[in-house]
C-alpha cells in the first residue's frame, strides 16, 4: 500500500532542517546578529517597501474631547500613495508628556476601532471592554497610538470576490508575489507611525511600548525586532515556535514571514530586540500558539539575553486562559517590565 501523504517531504524537512541563522553560543554575537537583520529585513521584504518610501506626510483628520482623554484622528502616508489611518489618545491630566503605548488589533476582531471600544456588531458586544486596548493603555497613563493593519478593519481589500471570506487573503497574496509580505508591510507601517508622533509633542518618544494579541502580537514582536526605538515589546499569544504554530496547522498568510523557518525561529529574533525590553505573555491553554511551543523557544531567548547580560529584560508571563487577551495580567506585566 502506498502513503499518499503529500505533505511528507514537508515534515521531513521541519524535523531534520536546522536554521541557518539559529542562536548559538559558539557564534560572535554582534557578527550573526548582524547578519540576523539582515536576512530578517529581506524576508519581511522590507527592501522592497523601502523603494517605495516617501517624504513624512500626516494628516489630521479631526480631533474629539472624550472622557479622560482627547481622540485624535490621523492619517499617515508611509509609502507613496499609501495612507494609513491611526487613532492617538492623549490623557487628560497635569503631564507635559506621556510614554507611548501602540496598541495592534489582532486577526479575528480586525480593526482599530476595537481598541478605542467602538461596537459595530454581536462579535464586538463579546469583545468589548477587554478589547479596548487603547482605552485601557490611557488608563495606565500612556498616550495610545492605534494603527490599522494592512488588510484588517479600514484596510480590507475592497473587493470581497479577491479575498473568498478572509479580509487579507488577496493583499497577503499579492504582498508574497512582489517580493515583500504584509506582515513586513505592516511592520513599515508601525515605524512609520512612530516617525509621526514627532508632530505631537505631548508624546514622550523616549518610552514606546508595542503590544498586541493573536495577529497584533505577532506585528508587536517583529516591530519589535525592527525598530529599535521601541523600549518594551509584549506580544500576547503569538510568540512560539513556527514547527508547533505556522508550520502545524493553517495560519493566515499575513502571520507568515516566506521561508523564516530556514533561517531563524521566533527565539532567535529575540537577538535583534536585546537587550531592550521584551515581555511575552502566552496562554496555557493556547490552542493557535500551543504552550509547548512557547516553552520550546523560549530557552533560546533566555539564553541571548543572558549572553548580553540583560537577563532581568525578558519575561515569560503565562496566563490561565487560551487564546485570549487578558488586560489584567497585560498590564501589570508591561509596567513591571518598564521599572525593571
Amino acid at each position: 500500500m502506498f502513503n499518499f501523504d503529500a505533505e511528507a517531504s514537508h515534515e521531513h524537512i521541519i524535523v531534520n532542517q536546522v536554521p541557518k541563522l539559529a542562536y548559538s553560543e559558539k557564534k560572535d554575537f554582534d557578527a550573526w546578529r548582524k547578519e540576523l537583520r539582515e536576512k530578517f529585513v529581506e524576508l519581511l521584504g522590507i527592501n522592497k517597501i523601502r523603494e517605495n518610501d516617501c517624504p513624512l506626510n500626516v494628516i489630521v483628520e479631526y480631533r474629539e474631547k472624550k472622557e479622560g482623554y482627547e481622540l485624535i484622528r490621523l492619517v499617515v502616508e508611509t509609502e507613496k500613495d499609501v495612507f494609513i489611518p491611526c487613532y492617538l489618545l492623549i490623557p487628560d491630566g497635569n503631564k507635559e508628556k506621556y510614554p507611548l503605548a501602540i496598541t495592534l488589533q489582532g486577526h479575528k476582531h480586525g480593526g482599530m476601532y476595537n481598541s478605542i471600544g467602538i461596537v459595530k456588531d454581536d462579535d464586538d458586544r463579546e469583545y468589548q471592554p477587554r478589547g479596548s486596548f487603547a482605552l485601557q493603555a490611557v488608563k495606565e497613563g500612556f498616550a495610545a497610538l492605534c494603527v490599522e493593519m494592512r488588510g484588517m478593519g479600514e484596510l480590507e481589500s475592497v473587493s470581497e470576490s479577491r479575498n473568498k471570506g478572509f479580509c487579507c487573503r488577496f493583499a497577503s497574496v499579492m504582498a508574497i508575489s512582489l517580493g515583500r509580505s504584509i506582515i513586513g508591510e505592516r511592520v513599515w507601517d508601525v515605524s512609520k507611525a512612530i516617525d509621526a508622533m514627532e508632530k505631537f509633542p505631548q508624546v514622550d518618544l523616549s518610552t514606546i511600548v508595542i503590544t498586541g494579541n493573536s495577529g497584533g502580537g505577532t506585528a508587536s514582536f517583529y516591530a519589535g525586532a525592527y525598530d529599535e526605538r521601541i523600549t518594551l515589546t509584549a506580544p500576547s499569544c503569538a510568540f512560539c515556535s513556527y514547527s508547533a504554530s505556522i508550520l502545524h496547522w493553517y495560519h493566515c498568510f499575513c502571520n507568515v514571514i516566506p521561508e523564516a523557518p530556514r533561517y531563524f525561529d521566533m527565539g532567535d529574533l529575540a537577538g535583534l530586540i536585546a537587550p531592550r525590553k521584551l515581555t511575552i505573555i502566552a496562554g496555557a491553554l493556547d490552542g493557535t500558539f500551543p504552550y509547548q511551543g512557547v516553552l520550546d523557544n523560549y530557552p533560546i531567548v533566555e539564553r541571548i539575553y543572558e549572553r548580553v547580560g540583560a537577563k532581568g529584560n525578558a519575561e515569560l508571563v503565562t496566563t490561565p486562559k487560551d487564546h485570549w487577551w487578558c488586560e489584567d495580567i497585560v498590564w501589570p506585566s508591561i509596567q513591571r517590565g518598564l521599572k525593571k
